[in-house]
């Protein structure tokens, strides 16, 4: 699977502009040969939480326009996440389709960021998200989401061989970033695709460093901080061989886990 990752400077409050940008950078990925094309957090409108009313995605345009790019261009589109609003309620929300248009997936942001405010203007998910593309096992979790490690976990005791994780991951915080994925491939072993944007906002500068993570915990590609797109190539052969190495999950105590919380 070759796979692309853009790393977006995403235009502020700006859906039009960023919609327009996204079509561009995946034509171009989808021109250099990706097989799985990955977006960062938020791309339609960044985080312009007070303007969620006005901005966000309350028709499902992102999710039209991500199935429809990919089936056209046979190519699976893992939709980084957007804003929506459904269910009288506001949400940060990953979209993915196959290479045949079909939506395959749909998350909605489980754990929400205090330090930008998220808890205040979006609701919280409440599902794993679990996905196939080419008969391969995949999860996706967006940003905060891999603080907790036992979310990631949870994605990979039920198949995950593949973990995507799409992000607005300031660059003051950008070294925790780097440390927590590599984490989470090695103790999932797992591939570990995390796409994070370019640039600034109002508030926030940007780390980029948008990173492919091995089973093993190499780092497979590295992007700097700029606006760029990244490609790497994966098997997924070694997933199951890392695993066989090192059998972790036949390892794992459940009930010993389960008493020592039960007793916190």
């Amino acid at each position: 699977m070759k796979i692309a990752c853009i790393q977006l400077d995403i235009a502020f409050g700006n859906p039009e502009t960023n919609f327009a940008r996204v079509a561009e950078k995946m034509t171009e990925a989808k021109e250099n040969g990706a097989d799985i094309i990955v977006l960062p957090e938020m791309w339609n409108t960044g985080y312009a939480l007070t303007e969620l009313e006005a901005l966000s995605d309350s028709e499902e345009r992102a999710k039209s326009f991500i199935a429809d790019f990919a089936k056209k261009n046979q190519v699976h589109v893992v939709g980084g996440s957007v804003s929506t609003h459904k269910n009288g309620a506001f949400y940060n929300t990953m979209h993915i389709a196959d290479k045949n248009g079909e939506a395959v997936g749909e998350y909605d942001k489980a754990h929400l960021f205090g330090l930008m405010d998220e808890h205040v203007y979006l609701e919280a998910g409440n599902s794993l998200n679990l996905f196939e593309l080419d008969g391969v096992t995949c999860g996706g979790v967006i940003c905060y989401d891999i603080r907790f490690p036992e979310w990631i976990r949870a994605h990979a005791l039920n198949g995950a061989k593949i973990m995507f994780v799409p992000a607005e991951w300031p660059a003051a915080r950008i070294d925790h970033w780097r440390v927590l994925l590599q984490a989470r491939a090695i103790e999932n072993q797992c591939f570990v695709v995390a796409v994070n944007r370019a640039g600034s906002d109002p508030k926030n500068e940007f780390g980029g460093n948008s990173m492919v993570i091995a089973p093993w915990g190499e780092v497979r590609m590295q992007l700097g901080m700029e606006e760029t797109i990244g490609y790497t190539e994966i098997d997924l052969t070694e997933v199951d061989e890392v695993r066989g190495r090192i059998p972790v999950f036949d390892d794992r105590r459940e009930t010993l886990y389960k008493k020592t919380e039960k007793n916190l």
